[in-house]
């Protein structure tokens, strides 16, 4: 990332308290997602959707998932992952609309980036800038197995992101500006006007000031409405290192499709339309989200109580007699059947080579 190493980087003091430990406890993504919406850190039906359509657990490296769905940030060597809440706070903020360009500054592993493209659909521009190459072989790794094997990016239309090695204090002075600009590292006050530099009239720029994790939207050419949204620990920004590599400006890439794949954009966005069309013939009502598997928590009710008692101390003797009664009468947890991905079975089903059926579909592997 840009920032310098951390171990509690992207850590929000305010967590504990406010959410009660909720989030240390969840067992998978949707867990996770359930308690930082009952947390009101995701507030908006689109961030869900977002946050629900990658498993966060994708973007540690194997030994350690079994803290993903903690409320922690992580890190390893160069690779960093913010905390849950963090990301959700910053997603809110954001306030993201399909066709919007988006700048992320210390990309990191690209989950942002990737959330971030769920919603800016297949038109919007979504660039990072990181400082370690190693980070970048590692985002642009999770980047193709997030495309080549999750169902969700059929589901949305996906703005693809790129990411490029740089120090994001170095960029181009013909750097394009953007509508939303994310900074995933602690802004030194001298560096607030810079940070604003980058930001379209109308945009929003999120980012780590002073202990703050702030919100500032530009108004007009001179003119900027500042909020604090939540109290941050994040490290700073590393400085540029001028005399040991030169002034070497870093350049985000053009944000130009290649006719190829603007086809495939509308070739798919057309058949989803058929799709749609289909369902509503079928239902009335059109494709309905696959409704999502609740747990039942009557495990976690049992564990509560549970009470230490000496051996001649019959008193609750029945307690176990009565949780094996509610168990029995409990109906027996069953996962759903996986959602189908109706565009997959389509394009499969139409009569093309196949060569072109697998570019349609991105040469993914379900």
């Amino acid at each position: 990332m840009v920032t310098a190493s951390h171990q509690w980087q992207g850590c929000c003091p305010s967590v504990i308290s406010k959410m009660g430990g909720a989030v240390s406890a969840g067992e998978d993504n949707d867990e996770l997602i359930d308690n930082l919406k009952e947390a009101q850190y995701i507030r908006t039906e689109l961030v869900e959707q977002a946050f629900r359509a990658i498993d966060r657990a994708d973007y540690y490296l194997e030994e350690f998932k079994e803290n993903a769905y903690k409320d922690l940030a992580w890190k390893h060597g160069n690779i960093h992952l913010s905390a849950p809440c963090i990301y959700s706070e910053v997603m809110e903020a954001l306030d993201l609309q399909p066709g919007l360009s988006f700048l992320n500054l210390g990309s990191g592993t690209g989950y942002l980036s990737s959330m971030v493209g769920l919603i800016l659909g297949p038109f919007g521009v979504n660039h990072g800038v990181e400082l370690h190459p190693d980070v970048i072989e590692y985002a642009k790794q999770k980047l193709d197995f997030f495309i080549r094997t999750s169902d969700s990016f059929d589901r949305f239309d996906f703005c693809e992101p790129s990411f490029v090695p740089g120090n994001c204090l170095e960029l181009s002075p013909d750097c394009s500006q953007y509508d939303r600009v994310y900074c995933g590292a602690g802004v030194q006050k001298e560096h607030e006007d810079y940070m604003k530099s980058l930001l379209k009239v109308g945009g929003i720029l999120v980012m780590p000031l002073e202990e703050k994790l702030t919100k500032i939207t530009r108004t007009g050419p001179s003119a900027w409405e500042t909020k604090k949204i939540l109290a941050v620990s994040f490290a700073p920004l590393v400085q540029p290192r001028r005399s040991e590599s030169g002034n070497q400006d870093s350049s985000t890439p053009l944000a130009v499709r290649s006719l190829q794949d603007l086809a495939r954009i509308a070739i798919r966005g057309a058949i989803k339309k058929v799709i749609h069309q289909e369902a509503v013939s079928r239902n009335g009502d059109g494709l309905k989200a696959t409704p999502r598997f609740k747990r039942r928590r009557v495990r976690r009710r049992r564990m509560e109580t549970i009470v230490f008692l000496d051996k001649e101390d019959n008193s609750c003797e029945g307690l176990g007699e009565e949780q094996r009664e509610e168990e029995e009468q409990s109906p027996a947890e069953t996962k759903p059947e996986p959602p189908v991905n109706f565009l997959r079975e389509k394009v499969l089903s139409l009569p093309l080579p196949d060569p072109l059926k697998y570019y349609l579909l991105y040469y993914r592997d379900k």
